[in-house]
C-alpha cells in the first residue's frame, strides 16, 4: 500500500478500519450473559449518529430494549414470521433453514431497534425530491456505523430481519410515520466466527468481486486492469492477515 496523503490514516489505522470490515459478523449465537456498559453503548450510538445522511436529515432514532418480557414478545414475533417465511424457501433447503440459528433476541445483553422518522425532513427536500427513499438509506448507514464500531469494541451485533414490521411497530408503540429499519441483538460474545455463519453452513458463498464490476454501462465489459488488481489482493488472505493484527 502507498503512504497516506493529506489527512489520510497511517498504516496501523487503515489496518484497523479494514479489520473491522473484514471480521464483522452477523452474530446469532456466542452471546455471553454479560451486561454491556453504558459507556460502550454510548460510543456505539455516537458512531451511528455520525453516519452520513442525505440533506443532513438525520432521520434515525434508537429504541433501547432491555426488558426480558418485551424481548420474549419480540422473539415470538420472530418465530411466527419464520414459519410464514418457510414455505417460500426451496423445499430442498427447508431442513437447513430450520436448523439455522437466526436470532439472539433473548440471549444478548440488549436489543436496539433503529428507526427512520419519515417526517423529520419534510420541510427540506434536499436530496429527496427525486429519491424520497433516501431517508431510509441514510438510516441504513447509521446501522452500518453502529455495527463497525461494535466490532472494534469487541461487541457482537445480529440483525433480525425476520419480523413482520407492523407487528413490531405495535409492540414497540412506533408511530405510523416512523419505519423500523433494523432490529439488532447486541452484546459481548465469546468469539467472532472466521466466516459468516450462512457461508459456514453452506447456505451461500461470497460472490467474486471482479464478476460484479461493470464498465460505463450495466453489463459493460472492461476494467480488466482493475479486476486483475482486485484478484491480486486475495481477499481471503487479506481478511486472515487483518484478523491477526
Amino acid at each position: 500500500m502507498t503512504a497516506p496523503v493529506g489527512d489520510g490514516f497511517d498504516q496501523s489505522a487503515r489496518d484497523a478500519v479494514y479489520r473491522a470490515m473484514f471480521t464483522r459478523r452477523d452474530v446469532r449465537s456466542h452471546f455471553l450473559p454479560t451486561a454491556l456498559d453504558d459507556e460502550v453503548l454510548a460510543r456505539l450510538l455516537l458512531a451511528a449518529h455520525h453516519a452520513p445522511s442525505v440533506g443532513f436529515m438525520q432521520p434515525w432514532n434508537f429504541i433501547v430494549i432491555r426488558d426480558a418480557g418485551r424481548r420474549e414478545k419480540v422473539r415470538d414475533l420472530f418465530l411466527a414470521a419464520r414459519e410464514q417465511e418457510l414455505p417460500a424457501i426451496e423445499e430442498e433447503r427447508q431442513a437447513l433453514y430450520r436448523k439455522l440459528k437466526l436470532e439472539g433476541i433473548c440471549e444478548s445483553a440488549l436489543n436496539i431497534c433503529i428507526t427512520c422518522d419519515r417526517q423529520r425532513s419534510q420541510g427540506s427536500p434536499l436530496g429527496r425530491w427525486h429519491n424520497p427513499e433516501m431517508d431510509l438509506y441514510s438510516t441504513v448507514c447509521a446501522v452500518q456505523n453502529f455495527w463497525l464500531a461494535a466490532r472494534a469494541e469487541g461487541v457482537g451485533v445480529g440483525w433480525v430481519s425476520i419480523i413482520e414490521a407492523q407487528a413490531l411497530k405495535s409492540l414497540l408503540s412506533i408511530p405510523e410515520h416512523v419505519t423500523p429499519i433494523a432490529y439488532l441483538c447486541v452484546g459481548r460474545v465469546s468469539e467472532f466466527a472466521p466466516k459468516p455463519d450462512l457461508e459456514t453452513h453452506g447456505w451461500g458463498r461470497r460472490l467474486p468481486l471482479p464478476e460484479l464490476i461493470m464498465s460505463e454501462i450495466f453489463c459493460g465489459q472492461g476494467e480488466a486492469a482493475l479486476k486483475s488488481t482486485i484478484a491480486g489482493l486475495n481477499t481471503a488472505g487479506t481478511e486472515a492477515a487483518a484478523s491477526k493484527r
